[in-house]
């Protein structure tokens, strides 16, 4: 599926909305631009206790920094960048990590995404969702909520920040592409939904409380397929891939505690910042090795059709070589057969003249003088001599 690199930087950067807090991502701001002081933690919040940053590094990439969490300073981190890829239903590089209490009662989660695709076009098949259609974010987590065992107890207002993300993508979906426009290319239809909802469930004996938020990017593109004019080549339908992405933030708490966790969470301190320079490196990164890919696939194509071209060639020249050894076979055979034919009927030819020669008492003899060949009749003149006579055996 094509993804122009603009657009990509601006997945990336939806796809990890969930793990900012606040009004918007400029509002982490507040805790760091990317900048070293994000890492140390400088940033002042309203949150008991402190705050601490944790990095989570991209192992690929030198363990460069690609995301600044911001949590409280009294909590647990575990993180990790995950780089999607062929394994996860085509996805791409997206932080995910779980904060816990320290009492290990309450959390706050961005879960890994999840993915499916439906359509009757190409399609990714592996680390998929057995999803075959669009599905509203509301719907997503209600679907979530019965594959995680737990009670969904109704919609939830979703937060300020994912509210304004969904806006924002969806803007920018409106905007024109040109890209497309430029190659003569049928835009993708991009869609942007999001929805929050809040679960029950027991941990040990405890009523627990949880608010699922969700962030459901999808993306369907228009194969036109082609009509053949070559015998033997079939036509191609037009298709429809489809392809949907779901960034999942989860907090939970006991049931007595959830109002305070859900606040504290929301704070705009809280959360993940990409690191710009990082997320510019990794979008750099995939166009070339999507650019190499291509390459190659286009290198394999010429090297197929090279080898094509050439057993094509060599094949004409054995055909060809049968073809005029055949023909010079003919060519020999008819020559030999015209041959025998024009010594037959000169044969029949002579044979027939001296029949009648013979029936009108003549020859024919050579005029050595014109080269010419006449007829005589076999009597003898008065003087002894032969009596020339015409063609028809008459004398003169």
């Amino acid at each position: 599926m094509m993804v122009t690199k603009g657009r990509l930087a601006t997945i990336l950067i939806a796809l990890s909305i969930l793990g900012c807090k606040g009004t918007s991502a400029t509002s982490a701001a507040s805790v760091g631009d990317g900048s070293d002081s994000a890492a140390n933690g400088t940033a002042t919040a309203s949150v008991s206790g402190g705050t601490r940053a944790e990095d989570i590094v991209d192992p690929t990439m030198d363990n460069k920094v690609a995301y600044y969490v911001t949590i409280p300073a009294n909590w647990k981190f575990k993180g990790i960048l995950l780089q999607g890829g062929v394994a996860t239903c085509q996805s791409y590089a997206y932080e995910s990590y779980r904060v816990t209490s320290a009492d290990g009662q309450s959390f706050d989660e961005i879960m890994p995404q999840l993915l499916w695709a439906y359509g009757d076009g190409p399609k990714p098949k592996m680390g998929c969702l057995p999803i075959d259609k669009p599905m509203s974010a509301q719907d997503f987590l209600k679907y979530l909520s019965t594959t995680m065992l737990v009670a969904y107890s109704g919609d939830a207002p979703m937060s300020d920040g994912l509210a304004k993300t969904v806006k924002q993508l969806r803007d920018s979906y409106a905007q024109p592409a040109p890209f497309y426009a430029q190659r003569n290319l049928p835009p993708p239809h991009n869609t942007a939904d999001g929805a929050a909802a809040l679960v029950h469930y027991k941990q040990n004996g405890v009523a627990m409380e949880g608010r699922l938020e969700t962030l459901v990017t999808c993306m369907e593109t228009q194969n036109p397929g082609f009509h053949s004019i070559l015998a033997g080549m079939p036509s191609k339908p037009a298709t429809m891939s489809g392809k949907c992405t779901a960034g999942v933030g989860y907090v939970s708490a006991p049931e007595s505690q959830f109002a305070a966790v859900v606040r504290m969470w929301d704070n705009p301190a809280l959360g993940a910042k990409q690191n710009t320079e990082w997320g510019n490196a990794w979008v750099k990164r995939y166009a070339e090795q999507g650019q190499a890919v291509n390459d190659a696939i286009i290198h394999r194509a010429d090297e197929k059709f090279a080898a094509q071209r050439a057993e094509i060639a060599h094949t004409m020249a054995v055909q060809q070589a049968v073809h005029d050894q055949f023909l010079q076979t003919m060519q020999e055979g008819t020559d030999r057969s015209m041959a025998r034919a024009a010594e037959v009927a000169n044969s029949n030819h002579r044979a027939a003249q001296d029949m009648v020669d013979y029936s009108l008492d003549r020859q024919t003899v050579l005029d050595p003088e014109t080269g010419n060949y006449f007829k005589v009749t076999n009597q003898l003149t008065t003087n002894g001599t032969l009596i020339r006579a015409h063609g028809d055996g008459s004398p003169w």
